[in-house]
């Protein structure tokens, strides 16, 4: 109501000016009055200037001065601020204000998420670097295992691992373990999976009950929709037996040398982070594994890859693992490894996307005495010609 009045006085008080002033000037009806009392005249007009003034300073111009200097500030990055509330005497002036103001905190709120989006993107990129040489450790020899194997997230962090852990009596534990998802989350769980398998292996024999007290830490430290799911070999290289236990992973893939045949093993078991205690679910089982025998062991990543990059039905699957292995006219690690890789990029075809992450490793059993090899990066004994452009084991997305 108050800023009715003053409009009102405002509007009255400009209307006799005018009459007088135009009085003076010996126009209109107050023309006789000003003629002869120029002097009171006067002293009305300046005695009004003043409260003019003050009405329109206090509705207008003061804040206008002060939206400037709080769009100032913004722009340059000050972090004082100026409040101004809409409170003048003019509610035209007050809806200017209110609407500014809102105008700015949202410009504000913006700018924060943006820079809070760069503070975030470099500590992804830590949370990478940590990543990485958590993957590239020291590589250990297996006896007897001539081993190729390779990982590459989807996103600058993933949820995949593998490892090779050398345990007394010459037993050694080789893994590969697929966390829900990728990025920062799934990349922080496989990080605190692999301490924790790494530590718990150093006390036991059995990958079942690792893996068993592996689930009993994690589960109530995890939300209810973060599984993993992993397979562990245990390589016995003093008896020459190979173990296996299965955490809901995908298959086992075994080539037998003698038959020349590959078989699907099944890893069984439940994914951790499903049940509070999986001991009694989890089991570690013997494969058959002779010498010149091939195993692969995989994620979900290469048997969900998609036809074309494409999100339509046709996935990779497992049997286009197998064809692989079969075409292979040598049946070494890194010839395996190879051949997986070219017929999954040309299936995955030109500008590919990379929807999950993915891991690849491949384990023959060498006869004799032999030391063994293990190898992260793969040979470039590739005839790139039948390459289409997935050159992923370099971490290279165009060839």
């Amino acid at each position: 109501m108050l800023h009715i009045i003053l409009n009102i006085v405002v509007v009255i008080l400009v209307i006799v000016d005018t009459l007088l002033l135009l009085g003076v000037a010996g126009v209109g009806f107050l023309s006789d009055f000003a003629e002869s009392s120029t002097m009171m005249v006067a002293m009305i007009v300046v005695w009004q200037l003043p409260i003019l003034y003050f009405i329109i300073y206090k509705s207008y111009i003061g804040p206008v001065q002060l939206l400037n200097q709080e769009i100032a500030k913004f722009m340059t990055g000050s972090k004082d601020s100026i409040t101004v509330e809409p409170d003048t005497l003019s509610k035209w002036m007050n809806q200017l204000i209110a609407f500014f103001t809102k105008s700015l905190q949202i410009l504000k709120v913006f700018k924060d998420e943006l820079r809070d989006g760069r503070k975030l993107r470099s500590e992804v990129e830590i949370a990478s670097e940590i990543q990485k040489h958590i993957l590239d450790k020291e590589t250990v020899i297996v006896p007897n295992l001539e081993i190729a194997m390779a990982t590459t997230p989807a996103t600058e962090v993933g949820g995949d691992s593998y490892d090779i852990i050398e345990w007394k009596d010459r037993n050694y534990y080789i893994y590969v373990w697929d966390v829900t998802g990728h990025g920062v989350p799934s990349g922080f769980v496989m990080m605190t999976v692999n301490a924790l398998i790494s530590a718990l292996s150093l006390g036991e024999l059995n990958g079942a009950t690792i893996l068993a007290n592996t689930n009993r830490i994690l589960k109530p430290r995890v939300k209810q929709n973060m599984m993993m799911s992993c397979v562990m070999l245990r390589w016995d290289a003093q008896h020459k037996a190979m173990y296996y236990t299965g955490a809901g992973h995908e298959f086992i893939l075994v080539y037998k040398a003698k038959e020349q045949q590959v078989y699907k093993v099944k890893t069984g078991g439940v994914a951790l982070g499903m049940v509070k205690d999986s001991s009694k679910i989890l089991k570690e089982q013997q494969i058959a594994f002779d010498p010149e025998d091939v195993i692969v062991l995989y994620t979900d990543g290469i048997t969900e890859a998609h036809y074309r990059s494409e999100p339509n039905w046709m996935l990779f699957g497992v049997d286009r693992i197998v064809e692989s292995i079969m075409k292979c006219g040598k049946r070494d690690a890194t010839t395996i490894f190879q051949q997986i890789t070219i017929d999954l990029s040309a299936f995955m075809g030109y500008k590919y996307k990379q929807y999950d992450d993915i891991t690849l490793i491949v384990a023959r059993y060498l006869p004799g005495s032999n030391p063994g090899t293990t190898t992260s990066t793969i040979p470039d004994a590739i005839d790139f010609a039948h390459v289409t452009e997935w050159n992923w084991w370099r971490k290279a997305p165009e060839l």
